[in-house]
């Protein structure tokens, strides 16, 4: 079954030509020209990956993904981010609110489906330390929390699908790439690396 994609900008002959690419390659796509309709069809749509502009009329790209990264649906949903603004500042931004990726306009269309793959195959091999809580709900302090995959270290219990992290029953307060970084090592704990 084709990966769906969600692409989200302003400009409909540039979602057109994304879309038309990534159809080429294979992935089922779908569109928003802004904010709030992104936000509706990513919940609709579940999508597996979303493509999105900052500058979008209504609710603005870094909002869009910041509601997407609070909802459990969409918390794990790679983003790429596309934007004109190629200032550090704006990619800094743009990743701290939780987006994958970040990729400045104009961009080439091999760039774009090279990113894709690449996150794409990141969440199909998510590591060897992986816990899967039982298939059935739970009550987390007097409400049903859906299965999760939860990622243990020591004290630390990493929620990967809602994106927070508990250490001896404190939830701390990450930021999304301090979030991802901790992930990361705790799934290679124990890997040696030669660079």
């Amino acid at each position: 079954m084709a990966r769906k994609i969600l692409v989200v900008d302003d400009e409909a002959v540039l979602i057109e030509a994304i879309a038309y690419n990534l159809e080429q390659s294979g992935y089922q796509v779908v569109t928003a020209l802004d904010g709030i309709s992104a936000l509706e069809l990513a919940r609709k749509e579940a999508p597996d990956l979303i493509v999105l502009d900052i500058m979008l009329p209504g609710i603005d790209g870094l909002e869009v993904c910041r509601q997407l990264r609070r909802e459990d649906r969409t918390a794990t949903v790679p983003i790429i981010m596309l934007t004109a603004k190629g200032d550090e500042i704006d990619k800094v931004v743009g990743l701290e609110v939780g987006a994958d990726d970040y990729v400045t306009k104009p961009f080439g269309r091999r760039e774009l489906l090279a990113r894709v793959r690449a996150l794409l195959r990141r969440v199909d091999y998510p590591g060897p330390h992986v816990e899967v809580t039982p298939a059935h709900d739970s009550i987390d302090n007097g409400r049903t929390v859906p299965p999760r995959s939860l990622l243990p270290a020591g004290p630390l219990t990493i929620d990967q699908a809602g994106r927070r992290v508990n250490c001896r029953g404190q939830d701390l307060e990450l930021q999304p790439k301090q979030f991802d970084l901790l992930t990361y090592l705790v799934r290679n704990r124990g890997t040696v690396s030669d660079s």
